[in-house]
């Protein structure tokens, strides 16, 4: 039996002795049932825990040390901080990672707190913001991060994020009292034209001027281009460690691989590329995953817990073109280029995301994507108020289905994904399908 699984027996064991004046006994065999169904479904094979992050990951000690800066967020940002140096927040996924590693500073991920409170954003944010994004802005104006970061950069990666810099400048101006930290505002222009590159280039020259007064000093090309080459072996280790997801035999769960790129967006950037070198070395003899495969697209995750529940149900996420994922090192800076178009080349030419790319573009993106990760099936999953990707997703599903490859669509769902009560339901049902070589378009 699984240890926890073990742990568990005796709990119920002794909640059955405190009582047993009151139990009947058809509820008890009932319960019994259901915790042994609950196990069967969600042990995977070396795993003994009730969850899709496998003993051999947590025996090795390159992932527990990724997975301690993935649980604790905060506390590289604070260890920096610590030793004088700045940190900078990044709202948005298009803030370059090169000029802030290039100032001797260390960017860091905004990310939402599901348990908070959102007293202070209920007072200015219409509930219509998407759940995640207002759950972040909590923690932008309650004073969480004024007290963190030394300094805040906002992208226009997405409408909503455009939408709480306007909201945080008019906060800033009319209640200068509140702790917020100094911000600033990246207004790419996402189309592909050299006259659009031309003026990317005129703000990335803007934003460098903006690291700088935040730095106290200034950052010189070939600064950003010895930063550029840490960020692209970053990359090349990421991009190492996946092909153990996305080759013909699985090594590594989307859950585990999640918990390996994310601690990236909350560390030094060296040490992330040592420790995932590591854990790709480690993962090659991890056991081989065994189950239907699945690519991920749509709503971003900042926790596993969605994937958990796909993986519980003898999935095996394979991909996923998410900023959380492996949209994350998709693109290197490009070490032949002057530095600003490097910059610009790096973010705007990356793989299309939902949000700033027209329906033909995300179409052929997902094509380039089940290509290199050989799916039997695409999962598309929308937030309630993030529903963006659904204009891309007949057209997507209709290329899916003439290569073959299966799809299953969850829209309008609430944040965080455990609120979903209907969810495990109808991704058991789909991996039932999967299994049996029954499934459709859902």
């Amino acid at each position: 039996m699984p240890r926890c699984a073990g742990v568990m027996t005796a709990v119920m064991s002794s909640w059955k002795a405190r009582h047993r004046d009151r139990i009947h006994v058809r509820a008890w065999n009932s319960l019994q049932e259901n915790w042994k169904r609950t196990c069967s479904t969600i042990f995977w094979k070396g795993c003994d825990t009730p969850m899709s992050i496998r003993n051999c990951a947590l025996e090795s000690k390159a992932f527990t040390a990724l997975k301690e800066v993935w649980d604790h967020r905060d506390a590289e940002a604070a260890k920096w901080r610590a030793q004088g140096k700045k940190v900078v927040g990044k709202l948005g996924f298009d803030v370059p990672d090169e000029l802030l590693i290039a100032a001797d500073m260390l960017p860091v991920q905004i990310y939402a707190d599901p348990d908070r409170s959102l007293e202070e954003t209920n007072k200015y944010l219409e509930y219509a913001f998407e759940p995640v994004v207002r759950a972040q802005f909590e923690k932008l104006i309650d004073g969480t991060y004024g007290e963190q970061l030394d300094a805040l950069a906002i992208s226009n990666s997405t409408d909503v994020v455009i939408r709480i810099f306007l909201y945080l400048r008019e906060l800033h101006r009319v209640e200068p009292e509140k702790n917020l930290p100094p911000f600033a505002f990246i207004d790419w222009l996402f189309t592909r034209h050299q006259m659009h590159q031309k003026r990317n280039e005129f703000v990335m020259d803007l934003f460098r001027k903006q690291v700088e007064e935040w730095a106290g000093h200034e950052i010189t090309d070939e600064a950003i281009r010895e930063a550029g080459k840490i960020c692209n072996e970053n990359r090349q280790a990421l991009r190492e460690m996946a092909a153990l997801r996305h080759g013909d035999e699985v090594h590594i769960a989307g859950s585990e691989a999640m918990v390996i790129i994310g601690a990236g967006l909350f560390m030094e950037r060296t040490a992330h590329t040592e420790l995932v070198r590591q854990v790709t070395e480690d993962a090659k003899s991890w056991p081989v995953l065994e189950g239907p495969r699945v690519f991920y697209t749509g709503a971003e995750h900042e926790d596993t817990a969605l994937y958990e529940k796909i993986e519980a149900k003898g999935l095996v996420v394979v991909g996923e073109d998410t900023n959380w994922g492996d949209r994350y090192y998709n693109r290197d800076f490009n070490l032949e280029y002057p530095v600003t178009r490097a910059l610009v080349d790096r973010y705007m030419l990356r793989e299309f995301s939902a949000k700033k790319a027209f329906v033909s573009q995300r179409v052929e993106a997902l094509e380039r994507e089940v290509e290199e990760t050989k799916p039997e099936a695409v999962i598309f999953y929308t937030n309630l108020y993030d529903e963006v990707a659904t204009w891309d997703m007949p057209n997507q599903r209709k290329s899916l289905a003439a290569r073959g490859i299966k799809s299953c669509t969850f829209g309008r769902m609430l944040w965080p994904a455990a609120k979903n009560e209907d969810l495990d339901e109808k991704l058991a049902a789909f991996a039932e399908e999967l299994k049996a070589g029954k499934g459709g378009d859902q």
